[in-house]
């Protein structure tokens, strides 16, 4: 018998929106990622998926595309990551 993952359930920045439930342990493990990766600096959306795509390629299971997408838009929601309002968009850990 397969024990079943520990599932979260995302948030979505957008009243009304719901997003993803997903694997707790994916979504920790891309949570560290993204926030590793903004402890540095501010980057556009293009670059955090690239940046958060070479951290994990190699470990990770799954479209990491499309987890950082999820799991980012939950921590905007959460109030942990801000885009700023420079256009390009970019992307900040809330000070």
């Amino acid at each position: 018998m397969k024990i079943k993952e520990e599932q979260i359930q995302t948030l979505h920045p957008q009243p009304g929106k719901t997003n993803k439930k997903i694997s707790l342990k994916k979504y920790e493990t891309i949570k560290k990622q993204l926030l590793a990766i903004l402890s540095k600096k501010e980057l556009t959306h293009t670059e955090l998926m690239e940046a958060l795509y070479q951290s994990v390629k190699d470990s990770f299971e799954g479209g990491v595309q499309w987890y950082g997408e999820t799991v980012k838009l939950d921590l905007e929601a959460r109030g942990t990551i801000v885009r700023t309002n420079a256009k390009p968009e970019k992307y900040s850990l809330k000070k």
